[in-house]
């Protein structure tokens, strides 16, 4: 299998065409992730000197300084330094996981036309970082894997109507756990779907550091002044926010920010860590990556869903096989609010979810 890789790099030119140098902006990203500038060159192992002239020729460039000197701190970021470095974290969390798809599709269209009569695995999912972990060990072992990020919504959709192998999607636990069932039940055939348990994780508001702005609950987002910012209304938390909010009893419109919307839970992170908005709804492994404060809201089941016959293929036996291994479960246990618990059970649509009242969807396709 031939791999295409495909990155996010981007630049400024200054007033004369010239464009800043990229290693600069790799720099200050390092410099915020130690601390300073001397600390960084000591971590990465970079010349001190050949930094320093990277960055006056980036501040002669811009007309602003990006380093600032403090007494027992070393150089540290200004905040135009800072605004440099949370752009370029936005553009990563935004592009990567469609880059990513675009990269398996043109994989397999690469393999199409050398005649290698490759199938892939073909996974729709949801963009979460268990089966972000899952997709990268099968593609280090070269399976044959074509991925596509998409929401919980796009994802049943394209298992029923045949266009994927494994769809991923999660639901919330709970209270909106049957009303969670039944906006997918039309797409899942009861009798032939089969479930593949990945992991549970815990959703919440994320916020600056220090929450700033005193946001605990869903009320505090109604606040004329507290910017909020969503995900994209195909997606699982989309859907989940707007039960929690009905159930308080809150109108989308009050919220400040309900209608702009990220398409992956580190893009929401990175747009409140930069600044650009006081609170957003997601998993907690981005908050804590971004260094922000999460207030915990709910918790979530994430599952594998596949119909009955795929489970006979050799490309699914070895997913349930890595999601059942020691290894697999150790990696999900780290991130932050996740939990491996029951990772790789297969069950029926029943089995899943006892006591709620499904109905054989003869519709979909097996």
């Amino acid at each position: 299998m031939h791999k295409v890789s495909i990155k996010p790099v981007w630049t400024i030119t200054d007033s004369s065409n010239q464009p800043l140098s990229p290693r600069l902006l790799d720099l200050l990203v390092d410099v915020q992730e130690h601390g300073s500038l001397s600390q960084s060159c000591k971590a990465t192992g970079a010349s001190y000197r050949h930094a320093w002239n990277l960055i006056r020729q980036g501040e002669a460039q811009l007309g602003r300084p990006l380093l600032v000197m403090e007494r027992g701190k070393g150089s540290t970021l200004t905040p135009l330094g800072e605004k440099l470095v949370w752009a370029g974290h936005r553009i990563s969390a935004r592009l990567s996981p469609m880059l990513e798809s675009l990269s398996s599709e043109l994989e397999g269209e690469l393999e199409k036309a050398l005649s290698q009569h490759i199938q892939p695995l073909r996974v729709h999912a949801s963009h979460g970082f268990a089966v972000e972990k899952l997709i990268d060990i099968l593609l280090r072992e070269n399976e044959a894997v074509e991925r596509k990020y998409v929401g919980s919504q796009e994802a049943v959709a394209s298992l029923g109507q045949g266009h994927c192998d494994l769809a991923g999607f999660h639901l919330p636990q709970g209270e909106f756990e049957a009303e969670a069932l039944a906006h997918y039940a039309r797409w899942l055939n009861t009798d032939s779907v089969r479930i593949i348990n990945v992991a549970t994780r815990r959703q919440g508001l994320m916020v600056a550091r220090g929450n700033p702005m005193k946001i605990y609950t869903l009320k505090d987002l109604t606040r004329p002044e507290v910017r909020f910012v969503n995900r994209q209304p195909s997606s699982g938390t989309h859907f989940l926010l707007t039960c929690l909010l009905r159930k308080e009893g809150i109108s989308p419109d009050q919220l400040n920010g309900f209608t702009q919307s990220e398409f992956t839970h580190a893009a929401v992170a990175a747009y409140v860590a930069s600044g650009m908005a006081d609170a957003g709804l997601g998993v907690e492994t981005p908050s804590k990556r971004f260094k922000l404060d999460f207030v915990p809201m709910a918790t979530e089941r994430y599952f594998l869903a596949c119909h009955e016959k795929q489970l006979k293929s050799p490309a699914v036996k070895r997913v349930v096989d890595v999601l059942k291994s020691e290894a697999f479960r150790a990696l999900v246990n780290e991130l932050p609010g996740y939990s491996a618990h029951d990772c790789g059970q297969i069950q029926t649509l029943r089995d899943t979810f006892p006591g709620h009242n499904l109905i054989s969807n003869q519709s979909t396709r097996s």
